[in-house]
């Protein structure tokens, strides 16, 4: 276990994620008007597209994908990539992806805890900065953001392949 969180109602669980947890990660992704469009386990493949990923982030020490859990249940996940630079005079950053929470779970304070923990483990491991990407079209998690002390002070160009 990488942390106990205590909310309100709630102890959650932050772990390390394992290959069992992939059905609950993947239905968190997919559960958004965007993730929708975006996450599928066809009858072709299965979850695995989504296994081949796990088994990479799983055995790259520089990537971190957790989960938050509430007694046995997956109510949340966060991936964190610990990205080495020349820029910054060869400073460590962490980028923090796929953040998802549960619905039944919002507005709790656990995706505030979550990113409090992720900012203590991006300095642990030596990091200057913590940034992150979101899809315009979220304001809601902008908000959220902006409240963690997040600023959106650049721009990004994603060219689809």
């Amino acid at each position: 276990m990488l942390a106990r969180l205590n909310l309100p109602g709630s102890l959650i669980a932050l772990r390390r994620a394992t290959p069992d947890d992939l059905p609950a990660i993947v239905g968190l992704l997919a559960d958004d008007p965007l993730g929708r469009t975006r996450e599928a386990v066809t009858a072709a493949d299965g979850f695995g597209p989504y296994e081949r990923a796990f088994a990479a982030i799983d055995t790259d020490p520089a990537q971190l994908l957790v989960v938050a859990t509430d007694g046995i249940d997956v109510v949340a996940t966060m991936q964190l990539s610990f990205i080495p630079g020349l820029a910054r005079r060869g400073a460590n950053r962490a980028q923090a992806d796929a953040v998802r929470v549960a619905a039944s779970h919002r507005s709790r304070g656990l995706g505030a805890a979550m990113f409090q923990w992720a900012i203590d483990e991006a300095r642990r491991r030596g990091c200057v900065l913590v940034q992150l990407t979101t899809d315009k079209t979220r304001a809601d998690a902008h908000r959220f953001y902006e409240r963690l002390g997040f600023t959106a002070s650049h721009e990004d160009f994603i060219l689809q392949l």
